[in-house]
């Protein structure tokens, strides 16, 4: 009942504007216009409250781990760090090097920023409560991750800088590479569910189980890939501060390095959604609400690429490409086939 209830507000509340709209002689291009505005902000919104939480909560969790005293004891629970890093880089000077290349330089923080926000278009917070359900959702989420790559390329070409340069061509390597590895472990679960719709793989689960159960080894391929694609550590040489300085953002400033640092925190949210989808069953479970269900299984892989964060050490780079190419690669298309296999049969 509390499912039949929530699936069928959004639709009742629709028809109930439409009908407004028709009384009042309004055309329903407008309200075309309204609703799809009003997704966005509520997207947006969503996204900017869980940065600001996850920002503050790997700070915490790191500072626990690693001792460290800013995040654990200024201010409340350690509140006042995440204002004043916030504060400190929203009152820096914006500056652009003399040597960039301006146009390209000021869009590349936006280009980064854009796909990690259209990726929630296809998202299931709940059940009905999605901003648009694609029968192709899964093959659109790969679309937009793949995106990030020019835009990182971008920053670090119109840099000027070499250091920016080489940490662009690290990251553009690093994404590509584990982006193979990233979209077989979907694809097995794509073969399971028998459909590309988000929405649809997540009643396959509620139908059999889990997915984590049954593609514990393509569970394993994803984790490891989507750590790699957020360039988080052990992987995040694009930013290897010994060699690179900051990678592909070190000429970037004030409140444009602030959109770079947004983003991955975007990235990290929007890949945990998605990982909860695939593999944990989405918004479903018993008891609670489906939104809070959804909110705890994506926090579950928060913390998990937090945890590993500050525990394993940085790889170098023959290592990162050799993870994906020799290891990752040949794991995944094994299990591709045993899945063909396993579906056949």
């Amino acid at each position: 009942m509390y499912l039949a209830a929530t699936s069928s507000l959004p639709l009742r509340l629709y028809q109930w504007t439409e009908q407004l709209f028709t009384d009042l002689g309004l055309p329903l291009w407008l309200l075309a216009v309204l609703v799809a505005t009003v997704k966005a902000a509520l997207i947006i919104g969503f996204i900017l409250i869980n940065v600001i939480f996850l920002i503050w909560l790997e700070r915490k969790l790191g500072g626990h781990i690693q001792n460290r005293l800013g995040p654990v004891y200024t201010g409340p629970f350690g509140l006042l760090q995440t204002v004043a890093d916030a504060l400190k880089v929203l009152v820096k000077e914006d500056i652009i090097p003399a040597a960039a290349d301006r146009w390209v330089f000021m869009a590349a923080p936006l280009v980064a920023f854009v796909p990690s926000v259209m990726i929630w278009l296809v998202v299931p917070f709940a059940p009905g409560v999605q901003a648009r359900d694609l029968n192709i959702g899964t093959l659109y989420v790969a679309a937009m991750t793949g995106c990030t790559v020019p835009a990182l390329l971008m920053a670090g070409w119109s840099s000027g800088n070499k250091w920016s340069l080489l940490g662009a061509f690290r990251a553009g390597a690093q994404l590509v590479s584990y982006e193979v590895p990233l979209i077989l472990a979907t694809l097995a679960v794509v073969m399971l569910a028998g459909s590309l719709s988000l929405n649809d793989i997540i009643r396959a689960q509620q139908e059999s189980t889990w997915f984590i159960f049954l593609q514990p080894l393509g569970f394993v391929v994803y984790l490891i890939s989507a750590i790699a694609e957020l360039n988080r550590t052990p992987f995040d040489l694009p930013e290897a501060e010994s060699e690179l300085v900051a990678g592909f953002n070190t000429e970037y400033s004030g409140f444009r390095f602030a959109i770079f640092f947004l983003t991955e925190y975007a990235n990290l949210l929007g890949s945990s959604a998605i990982a909860a989808t695939l593999f944990l069953g989405g918004w479903s479970g018993p008891f609670l609400p489906p939104f809070v269900w959804f909110l705890l299984k994506t926090y579950l892989f928060v913390f998990l690429a937090m945890w590993i964060r500050f525990t394993l050490p940085r790889l170098r780079v023959d290592q990162l490409m050799n993870l994906s190419w020799k290891f990752l690669l040949p794991v995944a298309l094994i299990n591709v086939l045993g899945t063909g296999v396993f579906v056949a049969l």
